[in-house]
């Protein structure tokens, strides 16, 4: 009872299994490591954590601490050998009070306790193993006879009559030497498999190490871009403002002359009104000398056109919307500048082809940006330039940092675009890049899309239908991601490795031409 309640308090409440690495809470409950840190890792959303266990909540992920004196328990238990009264065997001759026994005589088909076995038979025929009840096993099924040798050719263990009978001629050796050399051969594999386990924890380490640095780098990005944006609102509300403002302020004075236009016109008006009241009634008169005679009518004929010409020029009060745009613009633009700033977005690379390079049916046009499918070129040879396939590297190499440069393929259906070591292979079928594990590619053959590396192919689920491919590299990061640069921009696939050389971009192209963009 004791046994079965110690056993339950090594097990963890979540997967149910003895404790593995066990950590525990604030609260005091413990957990497989593993177990908790999944747990965690499904609560990290709605950003509010408990306590499997006790429902405890806590304002921030809980720190997790070893519990040492558990661990140790555990692996005493684990470590502790099984009980010999377990085996269930008892000896042969105690036939009054059984006894458990600690060795079978093969030989006498009797198992014997440690009474029995002081004065057991020493002799070389008398073969002891472990408890057992099982003889059947231990003698030949045809002789009867103990198995004490073993045949290699046949991988049987024998008798000593077999050896002289149907396995006569086989190479023999007995059955003590025969498992020594199998326990050989297994520590040696124990010895490899142990490597592999013990890569494959690093592995496991560097995965989780980096999961938590995206989750760090994830938060800070985050709060990057909260703040980007909080900015950008600010700057765009203040340049709302101005630019309304000044539209205001704009329409006011306008608003401002017009009305001064409106009144020196409607004094104008009425001016002329008088004088055609005047010329009316002079008009209406019939002594001529009275209509000649009068003093002002010189006046009357004077309208004043050039005053008038000025007031309807000065009248001509329009906003100023090419000023008004400037400065929508330029403000916008000083915006966007601080964003770019703020996020450290880097610009592409000029990147050039290097025609030392270039398999001679590729031409480099003269701005060393476009490779094409043409005759032969008669170059002449290098030790860098490609021997078998149409490909040419950029004269630019990188080694460290981040880095991008997008590719124009609209021209050819017979394409791959991607990165390699300069140490590629130039004159043998590995030097195609994606056959071998110095260099990575995205192609198209047709109306086929595939990513390859070291001979390994992915199909792509889906055709790319933009003619611009973006290749972004992060080389501490140990990543090459292929994007379709359409609208909007589509992830195609990234390779994660461990860059132990510089990397240059690389170009094959079978049919037409593929060009190297120099803008976004």
């Amino acid at each position: 009872m004791a046994s079965a309640n110690l056993k339950k308090e090594i097990d963890c409440s979540i997967c149910l299994n003895i404790y593995t690495d066990p950590a525990t809470l604030r609260c005091g409950h413990s957990f497989c490591r593993i177990c908790i840190e999944r747990f965690l890792d499904s609560q990290e959303a709605s950003g509010r954590y408990s306590c499997p266990e006790c429902r405890e909540e806590f304002e921030e992920r809980p720190a997790l601490h070893k519990n040492i004196v558990l661990h140790n328990i555990v692996r005493s238990l684990l470590s502790a050998p099984p009980k010999e009264k377990e085996t269930g065997v008892f000896c042969t001759y105690c036939v009054d009070s059984p006894i458990p026994a600690v060795k079978t005589c093969l030989h006498c088909e009797a198992s014997l306790c440690e009474k029995h076995m002081k004065v057991h038979s020493k002799s070389p025929e008398h073969v002891l193993c472990d408890p057992t009840t099982s003889l059947g096993n231990k003698k030949c099924s045809v002789h009867k006879k103990l198995l004490e040798y073993y045949c290699t050719e046949d991988s049987a263990c024998i008798c000593a009559s077999c050896s002289d009978d149907e396995h006569q001629g086989h190479q023999v050796e007995t059955v003590a030497e025969a498992s020594e050399k199998r326990k050989t051969k297994l520590g040696d594999f124990m010895t490899e498999v142990i490597k592999i386990k013990q890569e494959a924890e690093k592995t496991v380490q560097s995965m989780q190490e980096n999961k938590r640095k995206v989750k760090v780098n994830a938060v800070d990005v985050t709060k990057k871009v909260t703040t980007i944006f909080r900015d950008l609102r600010r700057r765009l509300d203040t340049l709302e403002r101005r630019v309304l403002g000044d539209i205001s302020w704009q329409a006011e004075g306008a608003s401002r002359t017009c009305d001064y236009d409106i009144q020196q016109l409607e004094m104008k008006v009425e001016e002329l009104s008088r004088k055609i009241h005047q010329i009316e009634e002079l008009c209406s008169m019939t002594n001529p000398l009275t209509v000649l005679q009068e003093s002002d009518t010189g006046d009357l004929c004077d309208t004043e056109e050039g005053h008038f010409e000025d007031i309807q020029l000065h009248g001509r009060g329009n906003l100023d919307v090419a000023g008004i745009s400037h400065t929508l613009y330029t403000g916008l633009s000083a915006i966007i500048t601080g964003a770019n700033r703020g996020m450290y977005i880097p610009k592409p690379e000029a990147l050039s082809l290097d025609v030392n390079t270039a398999f001679n049916n590729v031409h480099i046009s003269d701005d060393k940006k476009i490779a094409s499918k043409s005759p032969l070129q008669h170059r002449d040879y290098t030790p860098e330039r490609f021997q078998v396939y149409p490909q040419v590297l950029s004269s630019q190499s990188f080694n460290s940092g981040q880095h991008y440069w997008e590719v124009d393929v609209g021209e050819s259906d017979d394409w791959r675009v991607g990165m390699c070591y300069p140490s590629i292979s130039k004159n043998d079928g590995y030097s195609l890049i994606g056959y071998s594990g110095n260099s990575w590619c995205l192609m198209s053959s047709g109306k086929e899309y595939k990513v390859m590396h070291g001979y390994a192919e992915t199909p792509l689920p889906h055709s790319v239908s933009a003619n611009r491919i973006r290749i972004c590299l992060d080389y501490w990061a140990g990543l090459i991601s292929f994007y379709e640069f359409g609208i909007p921009i589509r992830h195609l696939h990234t390779f994660t490795a461990t860059f132990t050389e510089p990397l240059h971009a690389v170009l094959y192209v079978e049919k037409g031409r593929v060009q190297i963009v120099g803008e976004i």
